[in-house]
C-alpha cells in the first residue's frame, strides 16, 4: 500500500547522502519533497503540516548540525515523526478484570467488519481466549449468515438468535449475548454491528444504543485503508458520535495510497491496534507504529519476520535440519518439508517485502508468482522416495516420467534439480558457519535466475561445442530433449530458484 510513498521518500533521501553538511536550503528542498510525497499519498493536510513542521524544527536544530552523518540523522528524524503520527507506542487490547471482555466493532458498510470479526476471534483463540461472535448486524442482507460462515472457518462460536435481513433488534441481541457469554463462560465477546454506505444519524444512534447496553471494554473503529481522504471525515464522525477506543485498519494489502493509515491516529487521537493485510483469517496482526514506519522508509520489518518464523518453525526440527546440512544429508524430501514450513508463515511475497531494501526489488516482487511453489511440490511429489533422497539417480527416463506426472516439462524438472543442488551447497556452507561463495544468489520463483557471468559464459561455450558424449543412446536422448549434462538443453535457463520453478 505504501509503495509509492516509500519510493518517493527513499529517492528524496538519496540526494542527501553525498553531502557532508546540510544547509538550510538542503533541508528546505528535502522537506518540500516529503510534503509532496505525503500529500500525493492522500495524508490529511493538517497531519502533513504538523509532520513537516516537527521535522523542520528538529532538522534545523543542533542534532543535525553537529551530527557526523547529517543525512542519516534526517532519515532518523523522519522515522521518529512517522512513528508519532502512527500512534507512538503499540497499544494492546484492554481486557476486563472480570470476564467476559466485550469488544464492539463499528464502521461503515464495506469496511470489512464481519471478516475482521472472524480474524480477531481466531487471533484471540490462538492467544488462549474463548471468544464468542455476536451477530448484531441485522440490516445488511445475509450479514448473519456471513458471520456464521466466518465463525465456522475460525473455529469459534457464533451467537445469532435473529435471522437478520432487516428482522430483529440489535440492541436486544447484544444484551442477550452478554448474558449468554457469562453463563457459558466465554472470555471475550465480539459484537459485529451494522454499517451504512455513508454516515447517518440512524447508524450513530444504533451504535450508541449498543454501546450503552453492553458497556464494552473496547470500541474498535474498523476503517478501510483504501478510502483515502474521506477516512478523516469518517473517523472524526465515529470518534465524536459513538466514542471509540482504538482503530483497526483493513485492506492494507491493497494498492491505494495509504493516507488513511497515516492520518487516522492523529485525527482521532486513538491508537491503531490491529491491521488486516489479506483475505485469509490469518492475515491479521497487531499494529506496531515503529515497524510500519520502518517499512515505509524501506528499512524492512525484521522483528515481525522473526516473530512469524518463531511461531511456525519448530526448534528441534531446525536443529535436526542444521545437522543434516552439515553432514551433506539434505534431500529433496527435506526441501519439500522446508517449503511447507515456509507456506505456514503466510505469503512469501509479503515476507520478502519485510526485508530491508525490498523496494529495490519491487518489480520482481510484483511479478512473483506463488503458484510456482505448487508446481515445485508437484514435481517432488511425482518422484519416488529413492529419487527424492538420491537425486543423482535421476536419468532421462525418470525425469520424463516425473515431468509427465507433475504436468510440467523435463526442462522444468532439470531446472528444479539444479537449483536444489545449488541451494543445498549454499545451506551446507552456512550451516558450517561459512559464507557461501556464490556470485549470483539464486532468485525466488518468477523473479529471474541468478548465477555469475562466468558460469553463463561457460555454459554458452559448452552449448556451442555441442554434445561431447560418446554414447549413441545418450546423444539420442540429448537430441530428444533429455540432456543430462545441460538440463536446459541449450535454452535460456528458466528463471526461478531453489524454492520454485521459473517461467
Amino acid at each position: 500500500m505504501f509503495n509509492n510513498l516509500s519510493d518517493r521518500l527513499v529517492e528524496t533521501f538519496k540526494s542527501l547522502r553525498s553531502k557532508g553538511r546540510l544547509s538550510a536550503a538542503d533541508i528546505d528542498t528535502t522537506l518540500r519533497e516529503i510534503r509532496r510525497a505525503l500529500l500525493e499519498a492522500d495524508v490529511a493536510l493538517e497531519v502533513v503540516k504538523d509532520f513537516v513542521a516537527a521535522v523542520r524544527e528538529r532538522a534545523m536544530g543542533d542534532e543535525v548540525s553537529k551530527s557526523l552523518n547529517p543525512a542519516q540523522q534526517v532519515v532518523q528524524i523522519v522515522n521518529d515523526e512517522l512513528v508519532k503520527i502512527l500512534g507512538g507506542e503499540q497499544r494492546r487490547l484492554q481486557f476486563a478484570k472480570k470476564p467476559p471482555t466485550v469488544i464492539m466493532l463499528a464502521g461503515l458498510q464495506g469496511s470489512g467488519k464481519t471478516t475482521l470479526a472472524g480474524k480477531l476471534a481466531k487471533w484471540l483463540k490462538d492467544q488462549g481466549q474463548t471468544p464468542l461472535l455476536v451477530a448484531a448486524d441485522l440490516q445488511r442482507p445475509n450479514a448473519v449468515n456471513q458471520l456464521q460462515v466466518v465463525g465456522e472457518r475460525a473455529g469459534v462460536s457464533v451467537f445469532a438468535p435473529q435471522p437478520g435481513n432487516g428482522v430483529g433488534d440489535p440492541v436486544k441481541v447484544a444484551k442477550e449475548a452478554i448474558k449468554h457469554a457469562t453463563q457459558k463462560q466465554f472470555s471475550v465477546v465480539i459484537v459485529d454491528t451494522a454499517g451504512r454506505l455513508g454516515i447517518d444519524e440512524e447508524l450513530m444512534k444504533q451504535a450508541r444504543d449498543i454501546r450503552k447496553a453492553t458497556d464494552p471494554d473496547e470500541v474498535l473503529f474498523v476503517i478501510d485503508s483504501m478510502i483515502g481522504q474521506d477516512a478523516v471525515n469518517v473517523a472524526k464522525a465515529f470518534a465524536d458520535g459513538v466514542g471509540i477506543t482504538g482503530v483497526v485498519l483493513t485492506k492494507l494489502d491493497g494498492d491505494a495510497r495509504g493516507g488513511a493509515a497515516l492520518s487516522v491516529a492523529s485525527v482521532t487521537g486513538k491508537p491503531i491496534i490491529f491491521a488486516s493485510t489479506g483475505e485469509s483469517l490469518d492475515a491479521f496482526e497487531p499494529f506496531y507504529p515503529d515497524r510500519m514506519a520502518s517499512r515505509i522508509l524501506d528499512m524492512g520489518d525484521i522483528l515481525t519476520l522473526i516473530e512469524q518464523t518463531q511461531k511456525n518453525f519448530d526448534e528441534a526440527e531446525a536443529r535436526e535440519m542444521a545437522e543434516k546440512l552439515a553432514k551433506n544429508e539434505f534431500t529433496l524430501e527435506d526441501f519439500l518439508d522446508q517449503m511447507q514450513q515456509l507456506r505456514k508463515m503466510g505469503s512469501l511475497k509479503s515476507m520478502l517485502g519485510m526485508m530491508p531494501g525490498a523496494g529495490a526489488m519491487r518489480k520482481q516482487l510484483d511479478n512473483f508468482d506463488e503458484k510456482e511453489i505448487d508446481r515445485t511440490e508437484a514435481i517432488i511429489r511425482s518422484m519416488t522416495i529413492a529419487e527424492r533422497r538420491q537425486p543423482k539417480i535421476l536419468n532421462g527416463s525418470r525425469r520424463l516420467r516425473i515431468a509427465r506426472g507433475a504436468g510440467t516439462t523435463v526442462t522444468e524438472v532439470n531446472s528444479l534439480v539444479n537449483r536444489f543442488e545449488q541451494a543445498a551447497k549454499m545451506m551446507k556452507t552456512v550451516a558450517k558457519g561459512g559464507v557461501p561463495q556464490i556470485p549470483g544468489m539464486p532468485a525466488m520463483p518468477g523473479m529471474g535466475g541468478g548465477g555469475s557471468s562466468a558460469g553463463k559464459n561457460k555454459a554458452k561455450a559448452k552449448s556451442k561445442s555441442g554434445s561431447k558424449s560418446g554414447n549413441p543412446a545418450k546423444r539420442a536422448a540429448e537430441a530428444a530433449g533429455l540432456n543430462f549434462q545441460n538440463p536446459n538443453n541449450g535454452e535460456k535457463p528458466a528463471s526461478g530458484s531453489a524454492f520454485g520453478l521459473g517461467r
